[in-house]
């Protein structure tokens, strides 16, 4: 089963269950892949006009790995509002972010260690020849389509400076 259709069937079976806090996150998320679906709609009618509508909705579906990229997008907006919010002392607010990330993380691939993500770090600089911090966006540049889904972007950058810095 694809992911969209997963967070579709999980969707239905909350809305049974009547669990409010999954229903708003399901619904946000399939709100924002169908976004993504008719952003990449609108790029391929640029690119191919003559395409027949049915033919434009299949090459539009999202893959899994781009549904994986909106819900990693979605988690990230939630830990930015979360800092804002505990800046506010807005408690309440942050824990219920926290819960939505729960949520949304049920659909993403298990997240690596920041071990592993040190060790392919390492590998990466190794592999680009970088000896210090102005060669940091080759080594994202290799490292990030490794980690794709699997690690946050700030963790991944965090490391790879660390390292660089030694």
């Amino acid at each position: 089963m694809i992911l969209k259709e997963k967070i579709q069937k999980d969707l239905t079976q909350a809305a049974k269950k009547k669990e409010t806090l999954p229903i708003s996150v399901l619904r946000m998320l399939l709100s924002a892949i169908l976004n993504k679906e008719k952003e990449k709609r609108y790029k391929i009618v640029k690119a191919e006009p003559e395409l027949v509508e049915k033919k434009l909705i299949e090459k539009s579906q999202l893959t899994d790995e781009e549904v994986i990229e909106a819900i990693s997008s979605e988690v990230k907006k939630r830990k930015e509002s979360i800092l804002e919010f505990e800046k506010g002392e807005r408690q309440d607010l942050a824990e219920k972010e926290k819960k939505e990330i729960e949520v949304l993380n049920k659909y993403l691939p298990e997240q690596l260690s920041e071990e592993d993500i040190k060790k392919l770090a390492e590998e990466a600089i190794e592999k680009v020849g970088a000896k210090e911090l102005k060669d940091m966006g080759k080594v994202m540049a290799e490292l990030m389509p490794q980690v794709k889904g699997e690690a946050d972007g700030s963790l991944v950058s965090k490391i790879v400076k660390e390292l660089l810095q030694i």
